[in-house]
């Protein structure tokens, strides 16, 4: 049959119209956006939200600031370290140098998150730089209650011990030099103590709530 006689099918009613068919093959997890974002709308159990849900102003402002910082195109980040003799990790778009001499850089979890706490005790944490292909790290590395080491290939390093992930651009290896509170996060300065970087040259980036490539039309 002519697929352009096909008899239309009926439209998905997850999918907002004009967006294609195939999308939801580039969007990343919900428990990821909101690590992105800082944090949902939604309530989960003994959590608090940090905006007045009641409030339509409040609600307004906090989306406004939402969409127009995920206009700011960023890479994307899991953040590892050693606890107990187990490797934890986290996705984090939050991440930038800060100085040359010394060489520092800065991460920015947040206050609600399981893996910082362990992290923090370790006095150590590696920032692996994902690439184009790694989107499924990423989303693994955001879900809660998982083994998110069980499929994911790691070596340790050399400096700290903390999980190097296979196939990345580049890793920064850092011991934990300052932290801070700001709002709902944390600024945390790492000292770099080692800098690796791969042959592979396309990064995963994030932009308006889902994962692109350099290369894309």
């Amino acid at each position: 049959m002519d697929p352009m006689s096909s008899p239309p099918h009926a439209p998905d009613p997850e999918i907002p119209e004009g967006i294609r068919s195939d999308a939801r093959a580039t969007w990343p997890s919900q428990e990821l956006i909101d690590s992105f974002l800082g944090g949902s709308f939604e309530l989960h159990p003994g959590e608090e939200s940090v905006i007045d849900l009641d409030d339509p102003v409040a609600v307004a402002q906090a989306r406004a600031f939402r969409d127009t910082m995920g206009r700011f195109c960023s890479g994307v980040t899991v953040v590892t370290a050693m606890s107990q003799g187990k490797p934890v990790g986290m996705t984090l778009q939050s991440f930038t140098s800060v100085s040359l001499s010394p060489q520092l850089i800065l991460i920015s979890p947040a206050k609600t998150s399981r893996a910082w706490p362990l992290m923090q005790r370790a006095g150590s944490f590696c920032v692996n730089i994902l690439a184009v292909d790694q989107a499924a790290v990423s989303n693994t590395m955001a879900t809660k209650g998982a083994d998110k080491f069980a499929e994911v290939s790691w070596s340790p390093a050399a400096q700290t011990g903390s999980p190097v992930l296979d196939g990345t651009l580049g890793h920064i290896d850092c011991s934990i030099h300052a932290v801070y509170e700001a709002g709902d996060h944390y600024l945390v300065v790492g000292r770099v103590r080692e800098l690796v970087t791969t042959d592979k040259a396309e990064p995963l980036l994030f932009f308006q709530g889902r994962y692109r490539g350099l290369l894309e039309d």
